[in-house]
This record gives C-alpha cells, sequence and structure tokens, in this order.
C-alpha cells in the first residue's frame, strides 16, 4: 500500500494505492495520521479510490485511525469507496461509525457545511 496526501486549506486528503491488508502498512497509515493531529489538523479525507483489496485487518487499521482523530475533536470521512469495499462496510456494519462520500470533492464540501 502506497499513501500520497495533499492538503486542501485545513483538510489532510490521503489518497491510499494497493491493497490494505494489516502488517507494517498499518503502523505507517497509523503514525501518519497521528503525525498530523499532533501538527494540529483535524480534518482527514481518506481517498479509497486506489485500494483494490481491504480485509479485516484493513478495517482494523482504519477504526485503529479513527479512534484518534475523533477523540482530538476531528473528522475523518471516507471517499470513492469501491463497491467491493462497499459491501465489506455495509457487512460490517462500520457505515454506523464511518461517513463516506462518492468523491473527495464531496467529502471536502462536508467540512465546509
Amino acid at each position: 500500500m502506497t499513501i500520497n496526501e495533499r492538503k486542501e486549506g485545513d483538510v489532510l486528503i490521503l489518497s491510499l494505492k494497493g491493497n490494505i491488508m494489516g502488517g507494517p502498512d498499518a503502523d505507517t497509515f497509523y503514525n501518519k495520521v497521528k503525525e498530523e493531529l499532533d501538527g494540529g489538523c483535524r480534518k482527514i479525507v481518506l481517498d479509497l479510490s486506489g485500494v483494490k483489496l481491504m480485509n479485516s485487518s484493513g478495517l482494523g487499521i482504519l477504526i485503529k485511525t479513527f479512534k484518534p482523530v475523533k477523540e482530538a475533536g476531528g473528522d475523518f470521512f471516507l471517499a470513492n469507496v469501491s463497491e467491493k469495499i462497499d459491501s465489506l462496510f455495509m457487512i460490517t456494519k462500520l457505515y454506523t461509525v464511518f461517513t463516506a462520500f462518492d468523491t473527495v470533492d464531496k467529502a471536502l464540501e462536508a467540512f465546509q457545511a
């Protein structure tokens, strides 16, 4: 998994590519988000358009990362969730935890509302 980042105003957009399966990628992703939180960033969009596969360990990464964002008073939105990953979120009922948008632009608009 690779992580590309960019900022739109005060929103951090993290674009993931590859598979989210746990392992060392979990620590890399978590540490990146934690570093941004420590720097004052409270608005994060996770662009999943480049993610091909996610397993339960991948879901665990998202949940582990979501918690400190919320505890810091921030928001963590998902964008561009593929049909395959969408079904995983539906089955696990994680849409009761995460907010997802069709595009990064729509997620950005939600921060402005």
